[in-house]
Order: structure tokens, then C-alpha cells, then sequence
């Protein structure tokens, strides 16, 4: 079976880690929650390093532990990535990478150099770790995971030491990775642009539990249960850039069931790229607007209406095409004036879409 089916119970004092999840074979998976929700125990419990007796972990197809009957870390086909590097000052980059290799057992050269090209720190091998920027440490301790030829990679908030520059340094590797790899990785964080730009399935932790679970840009279109990535909830479209407007710096975006415009972040024609569209950001018409300065109108049908966190306000899910979904913030009362119901055709116009990356 492939895919990674993984179900832990797990008891300490004032916390109990809970969950039963099935998480797809390959991409990127965002643990995603505040501080204390579980997300490093859970990836620990995965890796091995937490003891949680009675659990399952089958890796496509591969058992990793069974009730009691638990495969040693060391007998994991995974790699590891930490908050720090941990690089060995006294030795090379290069070194450092090997000494990897031979702590499981040695692979094969191609994965070693694979590593190095993926992650751009050819140049870097002969330094020493005091020579290295943050981003570059962060780079070689994702190489050094990657080399020894993992089935699953697990990243332990890799980002959370670095600072804003260092973060926009590295994000295009791991974007990089996340094109290029074909085994699932599993990434734990709290940042909302990471999630936004790297993940393709989402699991919301809270208290040791997890409250929802799948693709991206469908959990975050749930209104039983808006999961906020930042400031507001909001969704995450995927497309691909078709026009680019030189004039007026703008770039058209095409995504399953319509086009948007957006800043032009300098992707080239044909580019695939994510855009975020917060639910505060969308208004609701009966008919397309004229006479307006918002750039983007899209037809959208009602799917669902379900009360916000205030009693003033509503959130509205919005059908985009077949496939695509949105999210609108509204009054109650401008629900109630449009007669809002599922099912009925309406306009959506965006105020905002921010191109992420």
C-alpha cells in the first residue's frame, strides 16, 4: 500500500499526543500548529526516537513498527533534518556529509552528489561550518540528510533558527526539493508562508490531536473548521502564469476554473506558482461589477455558509469552476440581503492576491 498510514497514542504529564493519519506517498506534508500541539512529537514518534507502544507505522507498504515489535531508528530508511545543522566544526563540509553516510552504512556516490547538486553547496565542500552562513549550514544539514538515500524525509522546522533573509535564501532549495524528490517528506512548522508555499497536504495539530487532514488547498477552504494560516483564513490556488503585462507590471495566473491578476514576480511565462486569496479580501455580487478598480471578478457558486467568530460575520465557500474553491468574509446581514443560499450562481470580487515566493 503505498502512502504512510500512522496511528500513535502517546501519554506524558498534562499532554497526550493522539492521532490516526493517512498521508500520501509522495510531497510535501505541513504538521502545522502553535507551539505544545504535538507536531515534533509525532515526527519523533515517526522517526523512532519516541517510544509510543501500541502504535502502527506502515511506509509504502513497509512496516516500521507494529504494536510493540519496533524497528530501531538506526534501521529506518529516513533522513532527518533538525532546527540546527549540528555540522562537526573540525571537519569539512565534505566530511561532514561523508561522516553521514558512514553512520548507516555507506550509499552509493550518486546519492551523495545528488545531495550536493540539489542543494548548490558544490562550491562549499572544502569549508569548515565557522565559514558557513546560517542558510548555508541549513543547506549542508538538509544534504547530509538527503544523501544517505532516505525513503521519507522528516524536517523539524529547518527555518525557525534562521532569520528573514537567511529564510529567503533557502526557500528556492526547498522549493527545489519539493519538484525534484520523489519520496514523501513530512515538515513541521508554525510559519504560515512555509506552509503556504512548500506544502501540498496539511494537517492542523492541536493539543496532541489532529483536527483536520488533507490536501492543502482543501482544508484550508473548510468553513466547519477555517484553519488560519497567518492573519485570516484564506485559500491557496495553484497555476501557471500565462500572460505578463510590461506595461502595468502585472502577470495573469490561469488556474483550474479561471485567470487572476497579480504583481509580477518576475516568473517567466509558463512558470507554476501559488497565490493566496484571504477571505477578507473577497466581496459578493449578484452581478459583475462596472465601473470598478478591482482587477479580478470571477463567477462562483455558493457551496456552504457557516456562522464566523463574531455573530456579525459569516464565511461563505465558494465553487470556482469544478475544482477550485474560495473563501468569502461577509456580514451576516449582507448574507441575509442577497438571500444567499448553496447552489446559487454569484460574483466574486478579490481586492487582493498575493503570489507567494
Amino acid at each position: 500500500m503505498r502512502g504512510i498510514q500512522a496511528a500513535f497514542r502517546l501519554e506524558r504529564a498534562g499532554f497526550t499526543l493522539d492521532v490516526d493519519l493517512d498521508l500520501p506517498a509522495c510531497g510535501v506534508t505541513a504538521l502545522f500548529g502553535h507551539s505544545g500541539s504535538g507536531k515534533t512529537t509525532l515526527l519523533r514518534c515517526i522517526a523512532g526516537l519516541e517510544r509510543a507502544p501500541g502504535g502502527r507505522l506502515v511506509v509504502n507498504g513497509d512496516v516500521w513498527q507494529d504494536g510493540h515489535q519496533l524497528r530501531p531508528t538506526h534501521q529506518r530508511p529516513l533522513g532527518y533534518v533538525f532546527q540546527e545543522a549540528s555540522l562537526f566544526d573540525h571537519l569539512s563540509v565534505m566530511n561532514n556529509l561523508r561522516y553521514g553516510l558512514r553512520r548507516v552504512g555507506g550509499a552509493s556516490a550518486r546519492g551523495l552528489d545528488q545531495a550536493v547538486e540539489l542543494l548548490g553547496i558544490a562550491h562549499l565542500l572544502d569549508r569548515k561550518p565557522a565559514r558557513l552562513s546560517g542558510g548555508e549550514r541549513s543547506r549542508v544539514g538538509i544534504a547530509r540528510a538527503l544523501a544517505v538515500g532516505p525513503k521519507l524525509l522528516l524536517m523539524d522546522e529547518p527555518l525557525a533558527a534562521l532569520d528573514l533573509a537567511r529564510k529567503q535564501e533557502i526557500l528556492p532549495y526547498l522549493e527545489r526539493l519539493h519538484r525534484e524528490l520523489d519520496i514523501p517528506v513530512v515538515y513541521v512548522s508554525h510559519a504560515p508562508d512555509e506552509v503556504a508555499r512548500l506544502a501540498d497536504h496539511i494537517v492542523a495539530m492541536d493539543a496532541g490531536r489532529a483536527l483536520a487532514s488533507g490536501p492543502l488547498a482543501e482544508v484550508l477552504s473548510r468553513v466547519d473548521l477555517p484553519i488560519r494560516l497567518g492573519e485570516d483564513a484564506g485559500v491557496v490556488l495553484e497555476g501557471v502564469v500565462v500572460e505578463r503585462d510590461a506595461a502595468w507590471s502585472l502577470a495573469r495566473v490561469a488556474f483550474p476554473g479561471g485567470c487572476l491578476w497579480v504583481r509580477d514576480g518576475g516568473q517567466a511565462q509558463g512558470a507554476t506558482v501559488r497565490v493566496r486569496i484571504l477571505a477578507r479580501d473577497v466581496s459578493l455580487a449578484l452581478s459583475p461589477a462596472t465601473d470598478t478598480s478591482l482587477l479580478n471578478s470571477l463567477p462562483v457558486v455558493v457551496d456552504q455558509l457557516a456562522d464566523d467568530s463574531h455573530p456579525a460575520l459569516a464565511l461563505c465557500r465558494l465553487q470556482v469552476g469544478t475544482s477550485s474553491s474560495l473563501l468569502a468574509r461577509l456580514t451576516r446581514r449582507s448574507a441575509a440581503a442577497l438571500d444567499l443560499q448553496p447552489g446559487q450562481a454569484v460574483c466574486a470580487q478579490i481586492k487582493a492576491v498575493a503570489l507567494i515566493g
